[in-house]
This record gives C-alpha cells, structure tokens and sequence, in this order.
C-alpha cells in the first residue's frame, strides 16, 4: 500500500530513553535515522529534542514532507493529541498538547496513536494480514481474512485491532486495550503482570530461588543451555508467561474473530511460549449440566508451524447446492483463527503503520 507514493512523512520512535526520528516515502525509510536523548523529566528540553530531531530530518529531505506521524506512549487523547500522565514522561503530567505544539512549529498536519495501535494497523495493511491472504491464495484456499489483532510482548502487553481494514480507536482513545484484563493466575491483579518482561524476570527468579538481575535474553540462554542457570526453571517462565497471554487472547479474539499477530522483544523465545498460549486459547471451558467444548467457537492454529498452516489453508471446503437449481456454491464450515509472529518486526510495523495512518487521513 502507498508503495509508489511520493508524498514524504516524518515519524517518531518515542521512548523515555532516547527519541528516534525518521522520515518514510513510498513505504521505505528514506534517511539515515537519527536518535536523541529524550530529556523526560524537563519538558521544555523534550520538546527541544522533538524540534531538534524533526528540523535534522526535515533538511536531509528531498522535499517538505506531508505530514508528521509517530506512536506515543499513554495514557493520551490520541485525536487531539494532546498526551496525559506517563510514568516515563514524568514532565507530561497534566497534560501537554504536543500534536497541536508540533503542528504550530512544522505547518503540517500530526498525528499521533498509541504504539499498539500502529503496530496492528502496519501488520494489517503491509504485514501479517495481507501475508497470511497470499499464502492462502497460493494454497488454493477459499478462506480469507479481514481483521487483525496485534499484540506486542515487551516492557509491557501492548495491543491494537484493526477490523476490515480500519483502525479501532475507541472514543476514549482506548480502543484494543488488553493490558488491563484480568490476571488468569493472579485476580487480583492485571494480565500484564504475567505478559512482560519483568513477569518472565519475576518467575525465572521465584523457580529458580536466583534473585540476580537477568534479562529476558539471559533467561532465553539459559533455557536454550547455552549459559549456566536453571533451564527448567527459565523455560517454564516464558510457559507461563505463554499461558496467560494465551488467556487473555482467547477473550479478546471472540469479540474480533480475525488473526493474531505477535511482535516485540520478547518474540525471540516463541519456541517456549508458543505452545502453551495455543494450549490455553484451545483449552475447554462448559456448562454446569456437565457439558463440555472449546472455549473459543473458532480453533486457533500456529501459523509459523507448516504442517498447522496446511490444515489451517485446507479447512473443510465442499461444495453445496443452492436448493431449486443445478447450481453450487463454495461452504466452509470449518471455524479457524491463525496466531503467527511478525516477520517486519514490531518497530517497523509501528513506522509503517504510523506512515498509511498519516497519508489516509490527508
């Protein structure tokens, strides 16, 4: 989409570290990013660098840009752009009106999502979705599909949904929030609690009685035995870590019924979590009569895994007759959602997304 468009946006990779600033045309980046000291805890200096990094990106262009679009951590009124209370922007307490700020210095129209939310619509328009629709294409398959939700497993549980190609932003700007679900294991507490780096960190640690800093790359290499530590300890981690994600998915895909896709950090351990989080989204539920079935009216299948992808491209296509005719038509009967991990990776999909984002709404 918009592969041969010449219209030029500048985009944002915000995070209370460091900004990240760039510029797309035509669904390719188009200059060497560059990358600034975020400054969180003084406005004044933040919005300095948001000056600095868009004007450094401005003059390596070949022409003005259209527009300038990027992800934002919130809470945030994502349409007015103005961005509330943020743990790791301490100085954007009250509120800051940054869209408006941003246009009010560059002359072109801001716009500014959660990174979630782009990271969904990216996989929707250049990702996940359109792959999916192709291989089944070439599959010979009659089935296709037309909502998405993306998830992205990190710092925290991130989400977005977009339904038959439009972005669900909900009108509190919360549109797709998982994060908040209820806690599988824990009640009393959040799903992100169990679904983030430091649950993977948290477990590792209460397994294997090691109470030393790992990171989730340090536990991945003990599960893989490649480093000293507790592999059982450090596999069952990202199972759990699976399980809940899992749980939490299973709720979320029966109001969307489309794909998921899964980005982020921690993806690189999907051979430990994948398996339990399709365990749980195909696990039974059922009725007090002593009835049991799916808890998921559509079976969920592992994309990345052939021998699933086969079945999931085969279904159970038949032809049937239209009564009072020699006619037939095609019937699939068989419900089916796929999960597969994100081959553009989330930081491009956010870029992406944050790029048609901007030129659909010009």
């Amino acid at each position: 989409m918009y592969t041969n468009d010449n219209r030029i946006v500048m985009t944002l990779d915000a995070g209370g570290t460091n900004l990240v600033f760039s510029a797309i045309r035509g669904g390719r980046e188009i200059v060497t990013p560059i990358t600034l000291p975020s400054c969180a805890c003084h406005l004044d200096q933040c919005l300095g660098q948001l000056l600095t990094g868009f004007t450094h990106v401005s003059e390596q262009l070949p022409e003005a840009p259209v527009a300038i679009s990027f992800a934002f951590p919130g809470p945030a009124d994502y349409p007015a752009g103005i961005i509330g209370d943020l743990p790791n922007f301490p100085s954007f307490r009250g509120g800051v009106a940054l869209g408006p700020y941003l246009e009010e210095k560059f002359g072109i129209p801001v716009f500014i999502n959660n990174d979630g939310d782009l990271f969904a619509y990216g996989e929707a328009l250049t990702g996940a979705l359109p792959e999916i629709n192709r291989r089944l294409e070439e599959a010979g398959s009659i089935k296709r599909y037309k909502n998405l939700l993306g998830v992205t497993l990190g710092t925290g549980f991130g989400a977005g949904v977009v339904l038959n190609g439009n972005l669900l932003e909900g009108d509190n700007a919360a549109g797709g929030d998982i994060w908040c679900f209820r806690n599988k294991k824990y009640q009393s507490y959040i799903v992100e609690e169990s679904v983030s780096i430091r649950a993977v960190q948290h477990i590792y640690g209460l397994l294997s009685g090691d109470a030393s800093p790992f990171t989730p790359k340090d536990i991945y290499d003990i599960a893989e035995g490649t480093r000293p530590g507790n592999q059982e300890a450090a596999r069952s981690a990202f199972a759990e870590l699976g399980e809940m994600a899992g749980d939490a998915l299973a709720q979320a895909i029966t109001l969307i019924d489309g794909l998921i896709v899964i980005g982020g950090g921690l993806t690189g351990a999907a051979k430990y979590f994948m398996p339990s989080l399709l365990k749980e989204m195909n696990s039974e539920t059922g009725m007090m009569n002593g009835s049991r079935f799916s808890r998921l009216q559509s079976k969920a299948f592992n994309l990345d895994d052939a021998a699933e992808f086969e079945q999931f491209a085969k279904g159970a296509a038949v032809r049937i007759a239209v009564p009072g005719s020699d006619r037939t038509v095609n019937y699939d009967p068989f419900k089916r959602i796929g999960v597969i991990i994100s081959k553009q990776g989330a930081s491009r999909s956010v870029a992406l997304g944050a790029y048609v984002y901007a030129l659909n709404h010009l």
